[in-house]
């Protein structure tokens, strides 16, 4: 297993044969289309939701019925008609007082964990650098710090699965880390082990397909139809999202682009990639090159997260350094955008969500660039969750499951016929 200062290593190639075959995603029941009415609607009348779904109302009722009794809604006020007229009516609205979920979202040097409500809001954070990278004793060491995460933040509510999400090649139906070079992570049992050391159902998922369902239950309205989510950190990747659901490809590998080229070679001094070319996505724009072409500019910083303080703070290298990477990654949002042709494209890069210039910079490159696109200042977003993007991305893998089937076999919930 290398450590994290060792040089990057071509990886061995993964063979198509190697990869576990996924199954199609279930689809939303029909008390999950229930509940996800609820969480956009919410407080809202029984009424207004088989309006809503498409359901009868007998059938909403009953679906309203069970959710009451696992506890993951509420009856609000009742309220009545125009005037003080017609059959009153006693809304609901999404629980958050009785459950949690935990997330886990590994990344190259730290894990963070976290509780989340119910409407995906994060009550509690813990980032702690890793001691090792080795995957059984880092799970193991994710593992006994929830529990402590869980006395102090939870405020005695339940917490009813833990989610994880990370970068590269994740299996979400078998619960493993299928790859993760940059780990060094192969075939890893992520939800077998966890489950185990915790007690807790497991979800696991890639950190960018997790972001795009957040949007989708928890973010802007324009990213429910269909969404390109593309993720740039130390991993760079990204999430297709249609008609709700999310693609994964049969065998979990829809949104590796980290070796999508650029071009940005030549006299910009293209990044050598672990792949062996120059001008790659992930080689270009990764976390790892923004520090080295910061130090070769004079402005050295021990970490990127000192670098983006930088640049916030308006040093005018660092802020230029993230201005060309928004110009790199509106090269690669530009693809993106005439391949799918997506109602919305979200981008999770801390620059684009926190420095004007470089979503300006970003949706300049689109508009030269595109060929179908001929809106970026709303077809191009910033995440939602710039702020609390690793935080939310391990929850919104479990709240995913949760709001999918929420009748299923969640084991903290009351049983219901």
């Amino acid at each position: 297993m290398k450590s994290l200062s060792a040089p990057a290593r071509r990886p061995t190639p993964l063979l198509r044969s190697d990869m576990p075959r996924s199954v199609p995603a279930r689809r939303v029941s029909g008390t999950g289309s229930v509940l996800g009415a609820i969480l956009d609607h919410g407080p809202v009348a029984r009424s207004t939701v088989a309006r809503l779904t498409g359901l009868s109302p007998a059938s909403v009722t009953g679906h309203v019925g069970q959710l009451l009794a696992r506890g993951l809604v509420r009856e609000s006020a009742e309220t009545s008609g125009p005037r003080g007229l017609g059959r009153p009516h006693i809304p609901v609205e999404i629980e958050t007082g009785r459950y949690l979920v935990a997330g886990a979202h590994i990344a190259v040097a730290h894990s963070t964990l976290s509780l989340m409500d119910l409407r995906g809001r994060v009550v509690a954070e813990d980032r702690q650098p890793h001691r090792t990278l080795d995957p059984r004793r880092m799970l193991d060491d994710l593992a006994a710090r929830l529990p402590r995460l869980m006395s102090a933040r939870a405020a005695g509510r339940t917490v009813l699965a833990l989610g994880v999400a990370t970068g590269h090649r994740v299996d979400p139906v078998a619960g493993a880390i299928v790859e993760h070079p940059l780990l060094g992570w192969r075939d890893v049992p992520v939800r077998d082990i966890l489950s185990a050391a915790t007690g807790l159902p497991v979800h696991v998922d890639s950190h960018s397909r997790a972001l795009a369902r957040a949007e989708q239950l928890f973010g802007e309205a324009s990213t429910r139809t269909s969404t390109v989510l593309l993720f740039i950190g130390a991993v760079v990747d990204a999430a297709f999202a249609t008609e709700g659901g999310i693609h994964r490809g049969p065998r979990s590998g829809a949104g590796s682009i980290a070796h999508l080229p650029l071009g940005a070679g030549g006299s910009d001094g293209g990044e050598l990639c672990v792949c062996g070319r120059s001008g790659c996505l992930q080689s270009e724009v990764s976390e790892r090159a923004m520090v080295r072409r910061a130090a070769e500019q004079g402005l050295p910083v021990g970490s990127f997260p000192e670098l983006l303080d930088q640049a916030l703070a308006g040093e005018p290298r660092a802020v230029t350094l993230f201005r060309r990477r928004a110009r790199l990654v509106g090269r690669a949002a530009a693809l993106l955008l005439d391949m799918v042709d997506p109602e919305v494209l979200v981008v999770v890069e801390p620059g684009v969500g926190r420095i004007p210039e470089c979503l300006a910079d970003l949706r300049a490159e689109v508009a030269e660039r595109s060929w179908v696109c001929d809106d970026p200042e709303r077809a191009v977003v910033p995440s939602s969750f710039t702020g609390s993007v690793l935080a939310t991305a391990g929850g919104a893998v479990a709240l995913g499951a949760l709001y999918v089937d929420p009748l299923g076999p969640w084991s903290a919930l009351p049983a219901v016929s």
